[in-house]
């Protein structure tokens, strides 16, 4: 059979998710979840909501919409929901692209970023990170032509943790064109104390071609629930609305992410554990001469260039389940303590196996 086929899909690589554990008592570091299982609160949203999945979710969902709109002070016209982020960002790059028009973003950074500008039909245009893993701004800068529609910001960066400052990011949108838009995507914006970071609210406020992208996967612990929004400019999130899924943001999740609000006293506690865990991962590291960048996410990044495939089946091996990106480093997600021990242990044996090779 001659079935019909999209030929641009030929070069476009899947997402690849993060490795599972194949062994009993392996630690699954790889996909930058909450170790935490779901507050009870939430537990008990979704269990109620339960009963109506034979209908149909409010796409609207006026009541998540409403309290997102309430505490970012900005209009609900501004708020766009999607299942996840990254099918927010999917919907910003249809929104604003053309047939051969350009996506800009940093690289090593989200991996499915040039994944959805092709599938768009779009141009992505990598800008390598500077030399201590961060967005390199001014570079970025430069390389905006006349066919660049979007740029993303990934503040705290995945998968190096990285952050950029907000002076840094103020100075970038001055040598921005006014009708190009820059997106601010922090996904791991809960686990960000650098108090120069930049702030995607800051910039959406105060300049009129800012969106910010965050979601409800990390933070809150609702990865397996798909939630996510945009706050962006009005006359670019009623384009995402004509963009999105229809109901792809389920009943479930909505009402997961109104408990989760609810709740987040008692979430901000794991939060503050994570980030407590990887300063003390991090310190650890660094007293044992193991390279590490400064991280603002709930992971670290090992720069381990060449000898990336050998570290990660190092760690496979002892049963640590990390990302691997050959040729770059490792990604290791902060779980619990006896992961983040087992992951201490790991390293502290297989590095010095491999230092002859790391950069």
């Amino acid at each position: 059979m001659n079935l019909p086929y999209r030929e641009s899909l030929a070069t476009i690589p899947p997402y690849k998710q993060g490795a599972a554990p194949t062994g009993a008592g392996a630690h699954k570091l790889s996909s930058n979840e909450n170790p935490y299982p779901p507050l009870d609160a939430v537990a008990v949203a979704v269990a109620e909501a339960i009963g109506s999945i034979n209908e149909y979710p409010n796409a609207a969902a006026p009541e998540l919409v409403g309290r997102l709109a309430a505490r970012f002070g900005v209009d609900e016209a501004n708020i766009c929901l999607g299942a996840g982020s990254v099918e927010v960002a999917g919907q910003l790059i249809h929104a604003t692209t053309n047939p051969g028009d350009e996506v800009l973003f940093a690289w090593r950074s989200f991996e499915a970023y040039p994944i959805l500008t092709r599938v768009a039909g779009a141009v992505p245009v990598e800008v390598p990170l500077d030399a201590a893993g961060r967005h390199d701004l001014p570079a970025m800068a430069a390389a905006i032509t006349d066919r660049t529609r979007l740029v993303f910001i990934c503040n705290p960066n995945n998968p190096t943790g990285t952050v950029v400052s907000a002076d840094e990011v103020e100075e970038f949108l001055r040598a921005v064109p006014s009708d190009v838009l820059v997106v601010i995507d922090e996904a791991y914006l809960h686990f960000n104390v650098d108090a120069g970071s930049a702030q995607g609210i800051d910039f959406f406020r105060r300049h009129p071609n800012v969106a910010v992208l965050h979601t409800f996967s990390k933070a809150y612990g609702l990865a397996g629930l798909r939630i996510g929004y945009a706050i962006a400019p009005v006359e670019v999130a009623a384009n995402l609305r004509k963009t999105a899924v229809p109901f792809a943001v389920t009943a479930l999740a909505q009402r997961a992410a109104v408990a989760s609000l609810d709740a987040e006293e008692e979430l901000q506690e794991r939060i503050d554990t994570l980030v407590a865990d990887r300063g003390i991962l991090l310190a650890k590291l660094a007293a044992a001469g193991i390279e590490a960048l400064p991280s603002q996410a709930n992971f670290v990044w090992l720069p381990t260039g060449a000898a990336t495939v050998d570290v990660d089946a190092a760690l496979r091996e002892r049963g640590v389940w990390a990302r691997a990106f050959p040729g770059d480093g490792i990604r290791i997600s902060i779980g619990d303590p006896t992961a983040n021990a087992a992951v201490l242990d790991v390293l502290l044996a297989v590095m010095p196996e491999v230092s002859s090779h790391v950069r």
